[in-house]
C-alpha cells in the first residue's frame, strides 16, 4: 500500500471482509464503496484471471484511485443504482457484494468538503459534488420540525428540538453558510466535556440527510439481495446503529424494517443465512493503527 492510499483511507477489517466474500474462480464481485480502493485492490490481488470486479463510488475524488486492470470496472454512481448498472454491463447475478459504509478519512480531512467540525469551510457534506442540496441548504431552508426530526432520528440527539429552534432563530438574522457560522450557533448548547461527541452526532445527522444515506442503503441492500446468486455473500461493514439495524434486519427477516414473516412451521422467511451469528469487530491492534475503525461492525450473510 503506498503512502497516498494510506492517507486517503486505511481499509477497515480488510482480511475479515475479503475472507467473508468467499472468492471463487471465475466469480463476479461488487465493491459498493470504492473510496481509496483498499478493499478493491485486495479483492483483485486474490481474484483469478477469469473473475470480474465492479466498484462503485459517486465521489469524483475516488476516480484518482482507479486501478488499471482488465478485470476491473469503475462505476461512477451512487450504490443505490446497483441493479441498473449490472443490467447495463450485461451482468445477471454476482457472487458477492461488499460495502464499507464508513466515511473515509479523506473526506473528514478535506476542509472544503465540510464533513468535519475541525475546520472552517463551506457547510457542504455532499458525497457527490455534482448533485443535490448542501448541509447549508438544509440548515437554512428546512422547517423547524423537519430539522428537529433529522437531529433526533439520524443523530439520536436528546436536545434535537432546542437545536432546531436555535438554528431557525439564528438564520433569520444571518444565513448560515460555513462551518464557523454553524458552530457559533450550536456550540453553546453543549457542555464542554461532551462537546466533541455531541457535535459529531449533529454532523452525522446532517451528512445522512444531505446524502439520503438511509434511503440509498435500503435500495442498495434490496438490489444486492436480488443480484446475489444462491450461495453468494453479502458482506457489510457498518459504523452506527441506524445502518447496523437495517443490515441486521435484512439478514434476519429479509427486509430492513425487521418485519418477520413465518412459514407454516414457524420458520422465519428470509433469503439469507447469517455466516457470522456474532458480529465481527476490529482487533485492538487495528483500532490502535486506525482509530476510525473503533465503531466498525462486520456482518456476513449467504444467499439461500
Amino acid at each position: 500500500m503506498n503512502e497516498t492510499e494510506t492517507i486517503y483511507h486505511i481499509p477497515v477489517l480488510l482480511n475479515e471482509s475479503i475472507d467473508g466474500m468467499n472468492l471463487q474462480p471465475g466469480g463476479i464481485y461488487t465493491d459498493m464503496t470504492f473510496g481509496g480502493g483498499g478493499h478493491s485492490k485486495e479483492i483483485l490481488r486474490r481474484m483469478d484471471k477469469d473473475s470480474r470486479l465492479f466498484s462503485f463510488d459517486q465521489d469524483e475524488d475516488a476516480e484518482k484511485n482507479i486501478v488499471n486492470d482488465p478485470r476491473f470496472t469503475f462505476v461512477r454512481s451512487n450504490f443505490r443504482y446497483l441493479h441498473n448498472f449490472l443490467r447495463y454491463y450485461g451482468v445477471e447475478k454476482v457472487d458477492a457484494v461488499l460495502a464499507d459504509l464508513g466515511v473515509s478519512s479523506h473526506h473528514f480531512d478535506d476542509a472544503e468538503r465540510g464533513f468535519s467540525f475541525r475546520f472552517d469551510g463551506k457547510l457542504d457534506m455532499r458525497m457527490n459534488k455534482r448533485a443535490g442540496m448542501t448541509a447549508a441548504d438544509i440548515v437554512n431552508n428546512y422547517e423547524e420540525e423537519k430539522l428537529a426530526d433529522i437531529f433526533y432520528l439520524y443523530g439520536e440527539l436528546k436536545n434535537s428540538r432546542k437545536l432546531a429552534s436555535v438554528l431557525v432563530k439564528a438564520r433569520t438574522q444571518k444565513s448560515i453558510q460555513t462551518i464557523g457560522d454553524f458552530l457559533e450557533v450550536v456550540k453553546p448548547l453543549f457542555g464542554r466535556e461532551r462537546e466533541k461527541k455531541e457535535l459529531a452526532k449533529v454532523f452525522q445527522a446532517l451528512r445522512i440527510e444531505v446524502n439520503q444515506e438511509m434511503e440509498a442503503l435500503k435500495e442498495m441492500l434490496y438490489a444486492a439481495t436480488e443480484a446475489l446468486k444462491p450461495g453468494g455473500r453479502l458482506v457489510i461493514i457498518t459504523y452506527h446503529s441506524l445502518e447496523d439495524r437495517m443490515v441486521k434486519n435484512l439478514i434476519k427477516t429479509g427486509n430492513v424494517e425487521g418485519k418477520m414473516e413465518q412459514d407454516f412451521f414457524g420458520n422465519i422467511q428470509t433469503p439469507f443465512r447469517a455466516v457470522n451469528n456474532k458480529v465481527i469487530v476490529p482487533s485492538d491492534e487495528e483500532i490502535n493503527q486506525n482509530p476510525r475503525s473503533r465503531s466498525a461492525k462486520l456482518r456476513i450473510a449467504e444467499k439461500r
